[in-house]
């Protein structure tokens, strides 16, 4: 979905124009015809990513005005103020009312091109930010997995459900769907936000060593239990404990597992009396249970303990709308993290991310995003930063900088330049003083021939400049150049001038 930007201004051809130019730089665009309307239109919560904002307007609700009902309404769409007083003043006063962005009217097509984009990269950053924080303290709510498709938003009003109960949650889905994301959503939303997140992933963990890292152990329990240690359960006690990969258990844990949520409690390895713990289990598996129940690789009783609020997230490529949200936040992050001065992903580059299937799901676009940032020189990814994705869809390729083309020497005397660029030099300011074959050195013949043929290049033939840049007579240069084999006279500099 492309980017929206509402509009707010009180003059009809202002408007119109300024809608005409945002439409042809590719960004859909909604018009409000003074403060009250677009600030009605950000409160109704449709998709709008900047607002366009007029300083002066009449009706009593001005720029500044909006900007201040935005704050209290706790609406944090960057704006970008126009105005056609440009002064030292307006400017300050609009970036402390919380503006982005500042441009005189009338913009130019450029300068509100580069200022949007700004404008959007700045908002994605923040936003990252704010996720990540909330994250860090356990506050990740579902507003933060905000989604365009029905199979997800079906999956997130399920959740929405589970997270006002402690029920144990079963979340299915393959490999780098966002299923620890989605888990920690569930906590961050119910009686339980802020509290122990803890994450094990069960197929990480030694058989040996699960008992221990689930339940803990006493100090002198086993040869290496050099001190106590709690265990994964009485970490998360009073929180959430997320077990990821939940199919890979052993079977012997299982069973200490399936007692442990039966009743409340834990048994330390070596300890000599049980533990109570009170967590919220959310588990985790790429593969089916079910399936493995048959097989007889994992315990009826536990599944169904599990299973009791089953939920499936969709793969990537079955919620293809998400890709672009989710593409532009990872850039927004990385960007940051990396140093780079990026205004975001180009229109081309962003269809190619959305054809893709992506078979590692959102953990493979997020590491695509990542090499592309590192990789990227300008200030924008284009298909070039993603050639193994591009050689795999159909109708995008790419496109790798021809080499520059060899300059040709003026009509006259000396041979084309493809006759004399024979002395590999890849750089021009390097010369090789090796024989490639024999790996011995050069004679002072071949690396003075060598020299002169480089000069002749690079001076475009231009005997005179050659010859006094070579710090040799002009009768001296054309003996070497005969004895090398190439004619010189003096056609060549009568052609440069």
């Amino acid at each position: 979905m492309s980017t929206t930007v509402l509009i707010v201004d009180d003059d009809p051809v202002q408007r119109r124009l300024t809608e005409s130019m945002v439409r042809r730089l590719g960004f859909e665009a909604r018009v409000a015809e003074n403060g009250l309307d677009g600030l009605n239109a950000l409160r109704a919560g449709g998709e709008i990513d900047v607002v366009l904002l007029d300083m002066v307007m009449p009706g009593g609700l001005d720029g500044l005005g909006v900007m201040a009902e935005m704050r209290k309404s706790g609406i944090d769409t960057p704006v970008i103020v126009q105005t056609s007083n440009g002064s030292i003043d307006a400017v300050v006063n609009a970036m402390r009312a919380g503006a982005v962005d500042f441009v005189v009217k009338p913009a130019g097509a450029e300068r509100l091109q580069v200022s949007i984009k700004n404008a959007l990269r700045v908002d994605q950053l923040e936003e990252e930010v704010r996720r990540m924080r909330r994250r860090a303290s356990g506050a990740l709510g579902f507003k933060d997995l905000t989604s365009k498709s029905p199979d997800m938003d079906r999956v997130m009003r399920l959740a929405e459900r589970s997270a006002k109960s402690n029920i144990p949650v079963l979340i299915e889905g393959e490999s780098g769907v966002g299923k620890e994301v989605l888990a920690r959503a569930i906590q961050g939303s119910g009686e339980r936000r802020g509290k122990p997140f803890v994450t094990v992933n069960c197929g990480a963990i030694p058989d040996n060593l699960v008992e221990s890292t689930l339940f803990g152990h006493e100090k002198g329990a086993f040869t290496g239990a050099t001190e106590r240690h709690a265990g994964k359960f009485v970490e998360a006690s009073g929180g959430t404990l997320f077990l990821d990969e939940i199919g890979e258990l052993p079977l012997d844990a299982q069973v200490k597992l399936l007692r442990a949520l039966q009743e409340g409690e834990v048994d330390p390895v070596g300890g000599k009396r049980s533990v109570r713990v009170d967590i919220r289990l959310i588990s985790a598996t790429n593969r089916s249970l079910l399936d493995l129940v048959k097989q007889g690789k994992f315990r009826e009783d536990l599944y169904y303990r599990l299973n009791v609020f089953p939920m499936t997230l969709p793969p990537l490529r079955a919620r293809r709308e998400d890709i672009p949200d989710l593409a532009r936040s990872f850039c927004a992050r990385f960007a940051a993290e990396e140093g780079k001065r990026l205004r975001g992903i180009s229109s081309e580059a962003m269809a190619l991310l959305t054809r893709y299937p992506w078979p590692g799901n959102v953990r493979q676009l997020e590491n695509a995003l990542f090499r592309a940032v590192v990789l990227a020189d300008g200030d924008e990814l284009s298909v070039s930063e993603f050639p193994q994705i591009a050689a795999q869809v159909e109708g995008f390729d790419v496109r790798i900088p021809p080499l520059p083309s060899q300059p040709m020497l003026p009509a006259g005397g000396l041979e084309p330049v493809r006759e004399i660029v024979r002395v590999e030099v890849r750089d021009p300011h390097a010369m090789s003083l090796v024989v490639e074959d024999t790996s011995e050195m050069k004679t002072m013949e071949e690396v003075e021939a060598e020299v002169i043929r480089f000069a002749l290049q690079f001076y475009r033939g231009r005997m005179s400049e050659v010859s006094r840049r070579l710090g040799i007579g002009r009768s001296t240069l054309y003996r070497k150049l005969k004895d090398l084999g190439l004619d010189g006279d003096d056609k060549q500099d009568e052609a440069a001038a």
